[in-house]
């Protein structure tokens, strides 16, 4: 059902059976935010009306301040917590109409057989109960009331799942996927890409002239002056006189007093810096100026001092290859689109099925390495998804995988083994598969609802609400 409401008001909202809604905020305080409200409708489900007042009691019930809800405005939190008043709801009305209820001899069970309110001998405690109560801002009837409700939606949930036990093949057929050994042969195809060493010049010349709009570098002129007791007031104590003139230097900031002039009436040295290019080895202040470059014209903070800065010229200009730093960096991009190239040629050929075990043999030669892999969630040696992957692949078929170091390797799919039942094992599988089939009626449960509710949301009361917390 939920999946219908995402074409309303422009936001995302909750699965239904995934569960409720759980809200991503856990806060304490919000009290009555909404001393009153009318009784305007918000939202609407078949005949049933949930009016601005039950939406507001919803909210303050949900613990979340209200300056929260404030700051999350244009994050949709309105729309999303009404998607979760909206759920609970529907599940009300589902819970009425197959008429499931709970007993107070069973809720008094569940709140007597919870492991935070028994001692070390297994029994119940009452001033634990209380104390939970008193430390989560709760009273009794509010805990059972929750209490009973997430129990009357689980029993819903099991109601409608009841039976759902998976034949015995499906069972067998899951254990097998999930267990069965594979062995593989792998080349590492590091030995069969060029070398960085062969790259040549005019490699490199070609590479640029190939990417010369994405490769720009950025190159800017500024001027900065560095700040702190010892310079603005003679003395090493930040003090109060200190900072009054960093107040004056960002009121001068403000009122578009220059660079220049400030740095003069203040008497201490600036330094002037031209086509600086960022690097990892250039000094900490600079590279934060180049970061800030958006900001022509600031002061902040650096460690023990403050930095009062001013960008002039940002030019952008092709990579310079007499530079060793840039040269550098760019053999290794011409090295990652040569591996890239040979990586993408190979796949190529093995998905046209022009690549066999003879080129493979070829290829290897003495290079060939042999792995043995335990089951489909074994990624001791290559990357987990690689690994899913050879597992659906046939006998004799090859494929490119990697490893968690982003090594590359061919591999041909050589042999399953299935592995011998392990009974403790096996009802594993059986849970998890009924749990799938259960997960699968769930799903088909979310389509009957989509059909047997209709859900209308209130977009002006909405709006109305949203205008409260502006």
């Amino acid at each position: 059902m939920i999946s219908s409401f995402r074409n309303f008001a422009k936001t995302k909202f909750a699965g239904l059976l995934v569960f409720i809604m759980i809200i991503p905020f856990v806060f304490w305080g919000m009290g009555s935010m909404f001393s009153s409200g009318n009784t305007n409708t918000i939202a609407k489900i078949n005949k049933e009306n949930i009016s601005t007042q039950e939406f507001i009691d919803y909210l303050n019930k949900s613990g979340i301040p209200q300056a929260t809800i404030k700051e999350n405005l244009d994050k949709n939190i309105i729309e999303e917590l009404l998607s979760g008043l909206v759920s609970t709801t529907l599940l009300e009305l589902e819970v009425k109409d197959y008429n499931i209820s709970i007993s107070e001899n069973t809720l008094l069970k569940k709140i007597k057989t919870n492991k935070n309110f028994l001692d070390e001998n297994g029994n119940f405690q009452r001033i634990k109960y209380e104390k939970f109560l008193l430390e989560n801002n709760q009273s009794a009837p509010q805990f059972e009331l929750r209490l009973k409700g997430r129990e009357l939606q689980k029993n819903l949930f099991d109601y409608i799942g009841a039976g759902s036990i998976s034949p015995s093949f499906l069972v067998n057929k899951l254990y097998e996927e999930e267990n069965k050994k594979l062995e593989i042969d792998y080349i590492n195809l590091k030995n069969f890409y060029k070398q960085k060493e062969k790259i040549t010049e005019q490699n490199l010349k070609d590479f640029l002239i190939e990417n010369k709009d994405q490769l720009k570098v950025e190159y800017v002129d500024f001027d900065y002056a560095v700040i702190n007791p010892k310079n603005l007031i003679g003395i090493d104590e930040f003090n109060q006189t200190f900072f009054d003139k960093i107040d004056q230097i960002e009121i001068d900031i403000s009122n578009e007093v220059n660079f220049e002039t400030i740095v003069s009436d203040l008497k201490i040295k600036s330094v002037n810096i031209k086509d600086f290019k960022f690097s990892a080895k250039k000094n900490e202040i600079e590279k934060k100026i180049f970061e800030l470059r958006k900001n022509n014209f600031d002061i902040f903070e650096s460690g023990d001092n403050y930095v009062l800065y001013k960008i002039g010229d940002i030019k952008q200009k092709e990579p310079d290859l007499k530079d060793s730093e840039t040269k550098k960096e760019i053999v290794e991009l011409v090295n990652k689109k040569n591996q890239f190239d040979y990586n993408k040629n190979l796949l190529n050929k093995i998905n046209k099925k022009e690549f066999n075990n003879n080129e493979f043999l070829k290829m290897g030669k003495d290079k060939i390495e042999s792995a043995k892999l335990n089951s489909v969630k074994d990624n001791k040696k290559f990357d987990i998804n690689a690994v899913e992957l050879l597992y659906s692949l046939p006998i004799n078929s090859f494929t490119l995988i990697n490893d968690d170091q982003n090594n590359i390797y061919i591999a041909k799919v050589k042999k399953f083994q299935n592995e011998s039942k392990n009974n403790e094992k096996f009802k594993e599988y059986a849970n998890k598969q009924n749990s799938n089939l259960k997960n699968t009626m769930l799903k088909s449960y979310d389509l009957f609802l989509n059909d047997k509710y209709n859900v209308i949301l209130n977009q002006k009361t909405i709006e109305r609400v949203k205008n409260f917390f502006q």
